[in-house]
């Protein structure tokens, strides 16, 4: 079992405040046909830098994620594994914290979302509208691909699929 008082002191605050300048932490929506659900909610904890010793060092000291470098020349480190997530990059910044208000902001967000996906609640309706607004102003809004009105929407179209599915039937 991952324990991060097992990380060197000097390391463990290092990372932390690396990450609490250059790291983020994300609920995601994707759109899936083959789901019993229109969207796929999962989280992710991320850092980018052109050099990848630090990533490595996050990496190590984590005991999770993934590497890879984007075409641009850019390392990227990722999880977004649930239980990762909640088992090691959780525990590891609940023990090394942020400094940043911001920071502690998104931190504490993302770790009532894992909460929230660890129950099943991102598996309805009113579920994902929580976490809707909880995502509302992590990372101070931040660029996103679908908007909240895209992403309910879908489920009109989902339940609507639904219904029209069941009425041709015999």
């Amino acid at each position: 079992m991952y324990d991060p008082r097992l990380v060197p002191r000097a390391i463990g605050h290092y990372l932390a405040g690396f990450t609490d300048g250059e790291g983020s932490f994300n609920v995601s929506f994707r759109p899936r046909g083959d789901y019993r659900m229109p969207w796929k909610v999962s989280l992710c904890f991320n850092v980018s830098q052109r050099d990848e010793v630090i990533l490595a060092k996050l990496k190590r000291y984590l005991a999770c994620g993934t590497m890879r470098q984007r075409h641009d020349g850019v390392w990227y480190y990722e999880v977004n594994n649930l239980t990762a997530i909640r088992e090691n990059v959780i525990p590891f910044f609940d023990f090394f914290r942020f400094l940043s208000a911001k920071k502690q902001r998104d931190f504490a967000k993302f770790k009532h979302l894992a909460i929230l996906l660890a129950e099943g609640r991102h598996l309805n309706r009113q579920g994902v509208e929580e976490i809707l607004r909880i995502r509302s102003d992590m990372n101070d809004g931040g660029k996103r691909r679908y908007t909240d009105e895209m992403i309910l929407g879908a489920f009109e179209k989902s339940s609507e699929t639904t219904r029209q599915t069941r009425l041709d039937e015999p």
